[in-house]
């Protein structure tokens, strides 16, 4: 693990692995979640010829907390740790939480980012025709509506939820994840390799307290800091008809509102079976840092 000090002072930690001139695929983890290797992941990427690079968003592990933070907020942080590795272009992937901050990096970084991917990504708070919290399992109902109701709520909401994860192991998944999985995910989790993962990531999230969840649980109720509208780069857009943590409609939403999506929303994948199709959404991202001169 290595850390980087930031313009402002903070220190962002981040994992980098893979050749120093390839172009780095920026992966943005899910909420809540910290920066650990999951080798499906970083295999597929370095397999296909990038650098791959994650960073704890603020709040996570040891990266500063940043109080107030938006989605898009997370451009200016990128910016930096790829300016640090010396790349001065990139491609990007977010996974569930990390999905609005993916395309935050598509949009406020377009002379950078090549291609984005969003994997069971969520649709922006309060999108016109879209009633967010429906079809979420009832911890995330319980969750989000904790963060509506403010600050207090949500800590109190959080340090409950917190405590059995600092020390949830991988046998413990099923039974943690409770009504946000469907059974495709339940299978997807006798997966010896993803359950150790996720417990590990879990653990990670959740080591030096709550501040990095509650700063992306509020950062996803209120406006994200940029339209999208404003994506112009390629984008492929992947969601599962079986996902009780970010239902299908979100995906659909987004479907219809990013003018430069490839779009996957595939039938019977859920919220974790999906990152399954991580080696195509590789193959996607080198495309299209092959048809654009660098």
């Amino acid at each position: 693990m290595e850390h980087l000090t930031l313009p402002d002072g903070r220190t962002l930690e981040y994992l980098a692995e893979g050749p120093r001139a390839a172009i780095p695929l920026v992966l943005h983890h899910g909420t809540p979640s910290g920066t650990v290797r999951y080798d499906p992941l970083f295999d597929a990427a370095l397999a296909g010829g990038f650098r791959i690079v994650q960073a704890s968003r603020p709040g996570y592990a040891t990266s500063t907390p940043n109080p107030g933070r938006r989605v898009a907020d997370v451009a200016a942080d990128t910016a930096a740790l790829l300016d640090a590795l010396d790349a001065p272009t990139f491609v990007t992937v977010g996974w569930s939480g990390g999905g609005p901050h993916a395309l935050a990096c598509a949009a406020l970084l377009p002379g950078r980012c090549r291609a984005a991917a969003t994997i069971a990504g969520v649709a922006p708070f309060g999108a016109e025709g879209l009633d967010w919290l429906d079809g979420m399992g009832e911890e995330n109902v319980a969750e989000f509506s904790a963060a509506l109701d403010g600050p207090d709520a949500l800590d109190a909401f959080l340090a409950k939820a917190a405590s059995p994860l600092k020390s949830v192991a991988p046998a413990d998944m099923i039974e943690a994840f409770g009504d946000l999985i469907s059974e495709v995910d339940k299978r997807a989790l006798t997966d010896g390799g993803l359950a150790a993962y996720l417990a590990a990531s879990f653990q990670a999230s959740v080591s030096a307290g709550i501040a990095g969840w509650r700063e992306d649980d509020l950062a996803f109720a209120q406006d994200w800091g940029f339209p999208l509208a404003d994506i112009k780069v390629p984008v492929s857009l992947w969601q599962g008809d079986q996902d009780r943590m970010v239902p299908f409609a979100h995906g659909r939403w987004l479907a219809a509102h990013l003018p430069s999506a490839d779009v996957h929303l595939v039938p019977g994948e859920g919220h974790l079976s999906l990152v399954a199709n991580f080696g195509t959404i590789v193959d996607h991202l080198r495309e299209h840092t092959r048809s654009r001169p660098s």
